[in-house]
């Protein structure tokens, strides 16, 4: 092929690829390897692909080539260059999380849904950066460094897949995969203006996303797709979703497709901000265009509709259960300072780092009112879906904020409307559809008026995951999609 035409090809969707390859409009090595030239002229700058298997990708694509020349189409990815996520298993690459001490952790066996994506025929050839312990909505750590926006390299990509959501927007890989236990798939897609999706709790096996030695399912914890088309989340949810081996022996998942097919169809509700997670009015107004584009194409459209919950009471939920999920991931020596700091803590201190060290030290017992009060909480969003298709509603407070590698998360502030916010606050946006198991698609609306990404969070009921997709297809297809970012040409 041409250089001339080969200009947008790494932006578009993995769908459009796979369907060139089919076609013979272009070479499985021959995408790849253009890839590969972009990656040795971009990648220093965003520092988003921090480790590549060629050798073995190339061998990948030379075998895809040849396989369609004989007419075996591996599947619907058949050719598509991809990476992911460093913390998922693949054979003869690192899994580190970004923790120093795994820096020589290279598993034998490859993850469940990296099994399952290979043989939907893509050509796997790297992994994507993450924070210390996929714990941060900035993504740098002390094995892989720090990993820059593609809109303003001045700027966090997000995380925990920050990697992943730096590598699509920079036009650097076909397709990706993340984890989401705090917003980790929704955030960076927020801030680097691609789409990901926060898949139903359970509906994904995350065997093989995992710390060395852990195969037990974290509570909240999912995995999903990121992408930059709506199109390859359906396709991407398609591979990934359903049990693993053991489970699979019991049970089948079946999805239901979504009903509606017009913007007009849909009845959603629209949150702007939270007295507990103040918006950013450059955020709060690429939503209200939504909401006014929905509006004038005929869909009801209502901003004073709520599940019937506090989300006071629903975001301090959240903290409580987040923390005590993710607690097993402490150094011996951290959770014993924290059980140290449990006693001084005053009765009304409801700070996040107070939250944190609560949870971290629990007692079974009140986990067990905690999760009881979560499903209730969940029992309320099943009824406002009865009423309501979607909940549309921000990602995070602002758009993404400049690096800040100072201190703890808590201390380290972003500009809400002009004020200091701690960037922890606005992991209200996460948990509230998190802590209650249903899905959440973020797709791009923006940009903003700063010029940076804005994503709008699409939240279903539990297993409405491609209803989400859907109404993101529609925007994209109607409203906004994907942008390029400049200087990625």
């Amino acid at each position: 092929m041409k250089e001339e035409t080969m200009v947008d090809i790494p932006f578009r969707s993995a769908k459009q690829l796979a369907a060139m390859i089919r076609r013979r409009k272009l070479g499985c090595l021959e995408l790849l390897d253009h890839y590969l030239d972009r990656i040795d002229r971009y990648n220093p700058k965003v520092n988003a692909i921090i480790f590549m298997n060629v050798e073995a990708a190339r061998k990948r694509a030379k075998a895809a080539d040849r396989a369609l020349r004989k007419g075996e189409i591996w599947g619907p990815l058949h050719g598509v260059p991809m990476t992911i996520k460093e913390s998922y298993d693949v054979a003869g690459m690192p899994t580190t999380w970004g923790v120093p001490k795994f820096k020589k952790n290279y598993p034998k066996k490859n993850a469940i849904t990296v099994d399952r994506l290979l043989n939907a025929g893509v050509v796997l050839f790297g992994k994507t950066n993450v924070p210390f312990a996929l714990a941060d909505w900035q993504s740098f750590n002390d094995i892989y460094g720090t990993t820059n926006n593609p809109w303003d390299i001045t700027r966090v990509p997000g995380g925990s897949s920050g990697g992943s959501g730096a590598a699509l927007a920079a036009g650097l890989t076909g397709i990706e995969a993340g984890s989401d236990i705090g917003a980790s798939i929704r955030n960076p897609a927020h801030y680097c203006g691609v789409y990901g999706h926060k898949p139903t709790y359970g509906i994904v096996t995350p065997r093989g996303q995992a710390l060395p030695g852990i195969v037990a399912t974290t509570d909240i914890s999912v995995v999903g797709p990121l992408t930059r088309s709506a199109d390859d989340l359906a396709l991407a949810l398609d591979v990934m979703a359903g049990p693993d081996d053991i489970d699979g022996l019991g049970w089948q998942l079946k999805l239901p497709k979504p009903r509606k097919k017009r913007l007009s169809e849909f009845k959603v509700a629209v949150i702007y901000t939270d007295p507990e997670a103040e918006v950013d009015d450059a955020v709060q107004t690429c939503i209200r265009d939504v909401a006014k584009f929905l509006r004038k194409n005929n869909a009801t459209v209502k901003v004073n509709a709520r599940p019937g919950i506090d989300s006071g009471k629903a975001y301090r939920n959240y903290i409580q259960l987040l923390r005590a999920a993710t607690v097993k991931r402490l150094a011996p020596k951290e959770f014993q300072k924290n059980l140290n700091a449990l006693s001084k803590l005053g009765p009304r201190d409801r700070s996040y780092q107070a939250q944190m060290i609560r949870a971290q030290a629990v007692y079974h017992k009140d986990w067990l009112h905690l999760n009881e009060d979560r499903h209730h909480m969940r029992l309320a969003w099943a009824d406002f879906f009865k009423n309501y298709d979607l909940l549309l509603c921000p990602a995070a407070s602002t758009t993404a904020f400049p690096h800040n590698q100072k201190g703890e998360r808590w201390e380290r502030m972003i500009t809400v409307n002009g004020k200091p916010q701690p960037s922890t606050t606005q992991m209200f946006w996460a948990g509230y559809p998190c802590n209650f198991y249903l899905p959440s698609t973020v797709a791009p609306v923006g940009p903003a008026a700063d010029g940076l990404p804005v994503g709008i969070q699409i939240i279903g009921p539990q297993y409405g995951d491609y209803t989400c997709i859907q109404f993101a297809r529609l925007l994209e297809q109607q409203y906004r999609g994907f942008l390029q970012p400049p200087g990625f040409e």
